[in-house]
């Protein structure tokens, strides 16, 4: 397990002085980055062999949203491999070790060479020393998509959310996906599937489904091919 501790910014934090979900999913991807780093296989590790862990998918449960000023502890360890996918979890506690959020994520090793998954080596397995899995009631990888959509104005990706793969970073279409839904939105839960990757200058177009228990977003390309499909429980 690899932790970190820091305090929630007023740069971060919402309308109600909340950490929002895109928040807590940035500091969970941090800590992977550093848990990554401080092992020795972080991004330059990876530049060097052409190769990129890529998110595929992610389930995250909110217990309660950290506010401005609050200290968090956010950890993070890897919790198996299957095939092509490395599985990690994550919590993020206050400073009385109260759980505020947690997760889990499948992610896939890539040569971006040929752009295809391959198998990451026993020995780039054997460093982050998996772990027991988190006990949580964990969610399929695959989003159930609703039949109808309202379609929103498109955008067309800009430099600050491209990452070191040049690709639009994993956080930013739960940022796009969560600008779209209606303020004060009282969210329990998100998951996202990422299904193709969007570049500098692509045109990201929202689309929405407004359910009872659940909203649905899919970021779409100009064909209406999706990049990534977020859902957002709501809570009652």
């Amino acid at each position: 397990m690899y932790t970190f501790e820091s305090r929630v910014r007023y740069s971060e934090v919402d309308a109600e002085g909340k950490l929002p979900v895109p928040g807590i999913i940035d500091y969970f991807q941090d800590c992977s980055v550093f848990q990554s780093e401080d092992l020795g296989v972080g991004v330059q590790y990876l530049k060097s062999k052409n190769r990129a862990w890529v998110l595929n998918s992610w389930q995250v449960v909110i217990e309660r949203f950290p506010l401005e000023g609050d200290l968090v502890r956010t950890s993070t360890w890897a919790s198996g491999f299957e095939r092509l996918f490395g599985l990690r979890n994550f919590t993020m506690k206050d400073e009385n070790g109260a759980m505020l959020a947690y997760a889990n994520s499948y992610w896939v090793y890539m040569d971006l060479e040929t752009g295809r998954p391959v198998k990451a080596s026993p020995e780039e397995i054997a460093v982050y020393a998996p772990e027991p899995a988190l006990p949580m009631e964990y969610a399929p990888r695959k989003i159930k998509l609703p039949e109808d959509w309202e379609e929103k104005e498109g955008l067309k990706v800009p430099k600050s959310w491209i990452d070191s793969n040049l690709h639009v970073n994993n956080s930013q279409y739960v940022r796009q996906a969560w600008n779209e839904l209606p303020l004060y939105t009282n969210i329990q839960q998100v998951r996202v599937e990422y299904k193709n990757s969007a570049k500098l200058g692509d045109l990201m177009i929202p689309r929405i489904s407004v359910e009872e228990e659940r909203i649905v977003a899919e970021l779409c390309d100009e064909t209406r091919k999706p990049y990534a499909v977020v859902e957002f429980k709501i809570k009652k």
